[in-house]
């Protein structure tokens, strides 16, 4: 009894399931979490470990070099790369792919053991080490809040008051502030006052650290209870500051008050860390992210539900800005996909009731339906979110969805209209198709398996689409031999003996006929055929290389965003107010909603795929929000040729958002290499290259120029007798100059920063160097820094040291203006390649003649280096896209070999044969044919999407092909002789076949729309239609070659007789 037999039989509980699945599958689906884009982790963590005073270089052989020996000790590393500045260290660890968010957690605690056990190895007055392996989290709403007349404290009061207000919303993980003015204590110090009192500014320091510190006082126990110490002493307004006893110089030294010695300000930080500014507004962001497997749909109404409650509470003039809502995106992004999702399946179910009749329509429609249903039901019982790839993922497999009930249902039609009843028939169909159906389902979801087993982010990125077309295939089968059998007995009718239809050859239409006699006419000229075919398809690989290659599209996100990266040395309060007039022209330009500034370091992530730079105060960033994303490219391309203008001396790049994981230009050469001015030399020529192309923008040396630094040298012999050294020297520089933080004031729930400096009238700058007073504990007194220095001798020094792998590296990025970046990388790479000089022979294994030096001569491999020719320990290696798109498809051809090996054995068992699964398989490449010309005709690159759609069109014509070559066996089984069954499985299996393909083709016109899946549409809807068309003739003319099936006589048709 096949499962057919068994569902007639069970009637009653097979209708009872289906309609539980229904049902079940429709609560489901609003059940379902919705997301603008998948999830995928960031498998990166940064170790930032401060190093006050030391230059870039001290900070890289000091800090950074014993940071990096404990990462690398991490067996779980991928490659650790790290930036060291001036004060700072920043090493940022890349995990194996192989290591999911489930089992990062761990690889986290063991970093940070490693790099706990690495402090005791730092230099004094470096560290403590900070592991931040959170900055990954992405801030589904981002807002800002301004006020204008208000002062940064007062802002500052209610962004925290929102942020404890908001943080009880549905769903909120948290609420991290940006942009913030934090306040700070200032204590300046009069120089004169504190030599005539003999104070030293390390006995301020002192006084103010013990003071307001925090000791334990231990607990009394009073009866049966403990009762806690706790002594007052500590400073609880910053008047109090003033009054601070500090013991004065001499014998004995007198007790001196702050007060007379210093005067005490409260002010706001300065230099601030970053500057936000909305449409010219200094604004407060408040970043709120979403609980693990929280809704950002549910967050973001309950967060507007709050913000409305709240408005009558923030002062007159306080005003909340949103410019980043995710749960908005996310509602019109699925409702966009579900509406493709219901124009695909009306249209699949007009084309079958159009060509297959209303009953077999009805019939293969409501099949459809429960599979979505029961699809649905799966998703939610796997955690299966809706967004951009899952909802794709259905509208790709809805064609192939009604493939199964199309078999079955046709089947079924044919044999009761020559008059079997039901039961027979669907036992026949379904015994006869059942397994071969089968078999080339789990085909069909084997060619989606290499991107569900990918472990790379955008393997990650794409996961949910083998997820989702596996369930849906696999529910197909189930539904097509155990609903279809059910609906067929209950819609089609049965022809009597003897009734109209009864005997009558249902293959006799004009299409059956047409088709017969082009299949025969191919098959008698088999040789002339498969030449034909062959001439197609080597003039499809030709023109396939005309097709330009990318990776990722942009996205339809109604925002851009411009980067403006100033000279080094740049304060973040002189970049801030050259964004100004940029800012203007924004505000001005047609179509432009609003525009969010920020300085010193990118927005919060308010997007997984949105690339966050690092905290630099040359950097600056305008969001631009527009009201049509349609306008985007062209006000890109303008804007890129304006801005320059309004900021010459800065590098202006303006970028549009990808559907995909993305960092940094999209063009990247890494030079890495022992000695920076040797690096920054090959940069250079590197970067001619890359200006000199016409289609470039937004050319950078990611270290920037060389910035200016003054070197005070010391004179030994004089600061030994002065008892002064080196930190004596460098404090009193940092506090004449910029103040230098001494320790933390307490306020309630604050900490704020205590800055010892000079007043304003008494700073220094570069003319008056030699004047910091510069206190002697020998003469008790304050004394001038040029009885201690001999000069101040300017330099230029790196103020950024990249290193990668503990080589130093200098990364170039840029960007294309027009085109595609492939396109540009074309251009460039070999000119490049041969300027800096690589070593072909270490690469390939011999030398390549110049003039055959092409942009393919050495591919660009995933962390690959190509090492430079009479110059050991230096080499190039090619990153971003190219690097990006290398990757996932070394990811993807990991496991591609594996499955497509498992089709091939699939093909096998099914068939026993060889013979048949080579037919088969030859047939696969025939959908380069229409690949080429889709791309083409689109004008649509063969990208990462491409390539998916290209995999999944192998499962549908191996699908396609062995229902055809199992009906040639069942003819021959049947008695026919070879020429006649081929033909007749031909004529079968025309309507199934073309049916399967046609619904699949029109079923996707919809995504032909959509940005992210337009050239994977493109790609199955022409490969399936070229290859189907071919199918249905060359898997008969390939099965006649090696089968050797004789053509008959002239006289004969081909025909059934009798």
């Amino acid at each position: 009894m096949n499962l057919a037999e068994w569902s007639l039989r069970n009637n009653v509980t097979v209708w009872v399931l289906t309609v539980l699945m229904v049902v079940v599958g429709a609560s489901s689906f609003f059940n379902l979490s919705w997301l603008e884009d998948p999830e995928f982790t960031i498998k990166e963590a940064v170790v930032i470990t401060p190093y006050p005073g030391a230059s870039a270089s001290e900070v890289e052989e000091e800090v950074t070099n014993v940071i990096e020996r404990a990462v690398q000790e991490l067996g779980q590393l991928k490659f650790v790369q790290s930036r060291s500045s001036r004060g700072r260290s920043e090493v940022n660890v890349t995990i194996k792919d192989q290591y999911d968010k489930s089992s990062l957690p761990q690889v986290w605690d063991e970093l940070r053991r490693k790099v706990n056990d690495a402090q005791r190895n730092l230099p004094p007055g470096a560290g403590p080490s900070v592991v931040n392996d959170d900055f990954g989290d992405v801030y589904g709403v981002y807002v800002a809040l301004t006020g204008k007349g208000y002062t940064p404290k007062e802002r500052y009061e209610v962004a925290k008051f929102l942020q404890r207000e908001l943080l009880g919303a549905e769903d909120v993980k948290r609420i991290t502030l940006y942009g913030a003015l934090p306040e700070t204590i200032y204590v300046e110090m009069q120089r004169d006052q504190m030599s005539r009192f003999g104070v030293s500014p390390e006995a301020i320091f002192a006084a103010l650290e013990a003071r307001n510190i925090a000791v334990p006082a231990g607990n009394l126990t009073v009866g049966d209870e403990l009762v806690a110490v706790n002594p007052t002493g500590g400073f609880r307004s910053e008047e109090q500051f003033g009054d601070l006893l500090i013991r004065g110089g001499g014998e004995g030294g007198n007790l001196v008050q702050l007060g007379d010695v210093a005067e005490i300000k409260r002010g706001y930080q300065d230099p601030p860390d970053t500057i936000l500014r909305v449409d010219g507004q200094r604004a407060i962001g408040l970043g709120i992210s979403t609980v693990e497997g929280g809704n950002v749909v549910t967050m973001g109404q309950a967060l507007k539900e709050r913000f409305e409650a709240l408005q009558d509470q923030l002062p007159i003039g306080m005003e909340t800005h949103p410019i980043a809502v995710q749960s908005d995106a996310v509602v019109e992004s699925v409702r966009g996909f579900l509406v493709n999702l219901i124009e695909a399946v009306v249209i699949v179910v007009l084309v079958l009731l159009l060509f297959m009749g209303l009953r077999s329509g009805l019939i293969i429609g409501a099949v459809l339906l429960v599979t979505i249903c029961g699809t649905f039901l799966f998703m939610d019982l796997l955690d299966i979110t809706l967004q951009r790839i899952s909802l794709g993922a259905l509208v790709i497999a809805l064609g192939m969805l009604v493939d199964n009930a199309i078999v079955v249902t046709d089947g079924m039609r044919v044999r009761m209209q020559r008059g079997q009843d039901a039961e027979t028939a669907a036992r026949d169909v379904v015994g006869q198709t059942g397994i071969p159906l089968l078999g080339a389902t789990v085909i069909a979801v084997l060619a989606f398996a290499a991107i569900g087993t990918s472990q790379d982010s955008t393997g990650e990125y794409t996961r949910t689409l083998f997820q989702v077309v596996m369930i849906s295939l696999l529910l197909s089968w189930v539904t097509a031999v155990t609903t279809t059998p059910l609906l067929c007995k209950t819609l089609l009718k049965r022809d009597t003996p003897g009734g109209d239809q009864a005997g009558r050859d249902p293959y006799s239409g004009g299409l059956f006929q047409g088709y017969r006699r082009f299949l025969i006419l191919a098959i008698r000229h088999r040789g002339i055929t498969l030449l034909g075919v062959l001439v197609l398809f080597l003039a499809a690989l030709a023109a396939f290389g005309a097709v330009p290659k990318s990776f990722f599209p942009d996205s339809t996100r109604p925002q851009f965003y411009v980067d403006f990266w100033f000279p080094q040395g740049t304060r973040i309060e002189e970049a801030a107010e050259r964004m100004r007039p940029v800012e203007q022209y924004l505000r001005k330009q047609e179509g432009v909603t609003q525009v969010a500034t920020q300085v010193g370091g990118s927005q919060v992530r308010f997007l997984l795929t949105y690339p966050v730079e690092k905290l630099d105060p040359r950097f600056a960033q305008a969001l631009v929000s527009v009201d049509d994303y349609r306008e985007i490219p062209e006000m890109i391309q303008r804007l890129q040729r304006e801005l320059p203008d309004k900021v010459p001396d800065a590098v202006v790049n303006a970028r549009q958002f990808i559907l995909g994981p993305s960092t940094g230009g999209k063009l990247q050469l890494r030079i890495s290499g022992p000695d920076p001015r040797v690096l920054r030399r090959l940069a250079e020529e590197a970067q001619g290259v890359m200006e000199e192309d016409p289609a470039s923008k937004g050319v950078r040396n990611e270290w920037g120029n060389m910035a200016k630094v003054v070197r005070p040298e010391l004179a030994e012999t004089q600061a030994s007798r002065a008892g002064i050294d080196r930190t004596d020297l460098g404090q009193a520089m940092e506090m004449a100059v910029e103040g230098s933080q001494v320790g933390v004031y307490r306020e309630e729930d604050e900490l704020l920063p205590i800055v010892a400096r000079l007043p304003s009238a008494e700073r220094f700058d570069l003319d008056n160097l030699g004047s910091i007073p510069v206190w002697s504990e020998v003469a008790g007194e304050m004394i001038a820094a040029d009885q201690v220095v001999t000069g101040f001798r300017p330099e230029f020094e790196n103020t950024d040291l990249w290193r990668r792998d503990r080589t130093t590296m200098l990364r170039l990025h840029a960007d294309v203006d027009q085109g595609l970046p492939a396109e540009m990388l074309n251009r460039i790479k070999a000119p490049i390649e041969k300027a800096l000089g690589v070593d072909t022979e270490a690469v390939l294994g011999h030398p390549v003649p110049l003039e055959e030096w092409g942009p393919e001569t050495l591919p660009v491999e995933d962390m690959g280096r190509l090492p430079l020719k009479g110059m050991p320990g230096y080499s190039i290696a090619w990153g971003g896209e190219a690097e990006d798109s290398a990757r996932a498809n070394a990811s993807l051809a990991g496991y591609v070999p594996i499955f497509f090996g498992l089709m091939v054995l699939m093909v096998i068992i099914l068939f026993n044969s060889i013979k048949k699964t080579l037919v088969i398989w030859l047939t696969v490449p025939l959908s380069i044919i229409g690949v080429t010309v889709g791309l083409l005709l689109f004008g649509q690159p063969f990208g990462f999407m491409a390539l998916l759609g290209l995999m999944s069109l192998t499962g549908m014509l191996i699908k396609n092909a062995v229902v055809l070559i199992d009906q040639i066996g069942a003819e021959l089984g049947g008695g026919k002789p070879p020429f006649q069954a081929v033909v007749h499985a031909g004529l079968s299996r025309l309507i199934p076949v073309s049916m399967a393909a046609l619904t699949t083709i029109l079923g996707m016109a919809p995504l032909v729309t959509d940005a992210f899946f337009v050239a994977m549409a493109v790609t199955i809807m022409f490969g399936l239609g070229f290859a189907t068309l071919l199918t249905l003739v060359i898997v008969p003319v390939l099965y006649s070659v090696l089968f050797r099936v004789p053509s008959p006589a002239n006289n004969e048709s081909g025909e059934e007789q009798g």
